[in-house]
């Protein structure tokens, strides 16, 4: 249970139940833009985070780590949910400019957002060193 000890789990955790409460209340369009261009930011800083204050040179280099199975599948989860970052940000932007014909592959991208950070928040998790 050290996983769920972790700061950055809890408020990786925090921020996908706004990120929930955003997706649930899209029609609130305010709401919904404000919510997920929190998360994007937070998530875009965490990285930027973790190489300023945590020992992430021993873990992967000094203690092997890079070559661990978990550590490339959250890599890789991390660059999808940065990927559909992208496509939801450009269909958003299309349909702040009233073009409604991206509003199916806009929900779409947004349910595969959800899974996507849930497993980056799944395998950081499994990651954490308390």
């Amino acid at each position: 249970y050290e996983m769920l000890t972790a700061g950055t789990v809890w408020a990786a955790l925090l921020t996908y139940a706004l990120m929930l409460a955003a997706f649930q209340y899209a029609r609130h369009r305010m709401f919904h833009v404000l919510a997920m261009t929190s998360v994007i930011l937070f998530d875009l800083g965490m990285p930027v985070y973790l190489y300023i204050f945590k020992d992430w040179y021993r873990r992967l280099i000094v203690e092997s780590e890079i070559t661990s199975l978990i550590v490339w599948i959250h890599l890789m989860m991390i660059v999808m949910m940065y990927a559909l970052y992208v496509l939801q940000v450009k269909t958003a932007l299309r349909l702040l400019r009233n073009d409604n014909s991206v509003r199916i592959d806009h929900g779409a991208q947004g349910r595969a957002t959800l899974l996507v950070r849930a497993l980056v928040i799944f395998t950081g998790a499994i990651l954490v060193e308390t």
